[in-house]
């Protein structure tokens, strides 16, 4: 489940995966917070997970520490929308 008060971060991380994986507008829309992500969508192959963190970092204005990148946090569309809301709310 996404937390509350996450609309705008939730909407950024569907903004990325538009922008940098390529995903259709419409098929990031139709994502939930238990839409798999990490090795179920192939444009998002180990190359492509530091273009999109970088550029979710870029537009949330937080930082991601590389001992915070696991495969628990890319594992599905709440996971990662939850470990940005963190960043940014936290």
């Amino acid at each position: 489940m996404i937390p509350e008060g996450t609309a705008e971060v939730e909407a950024t991380v569907r903004a990325v995966l538009v922008d940098v994986l390529g995903v259709s507008p419409e098929r990031a829309a139709a994502f939930r917070s238990e839409t798999p992500l990490f090795g179920a969508l192939p444009e998002l192959d180990s190359m492509a997970v530091a273009g999109m963190l970088t550029e979710i970092e870029d537009r949330l204005g937080i930082l991601i520490e590389d001992d915070e990148v696991d495969g628990e946090m890319l594992e599905t569309f709440g996971a990662l929308v939850t470990f940005a809301s963190g960043k940014v709310l936290g």
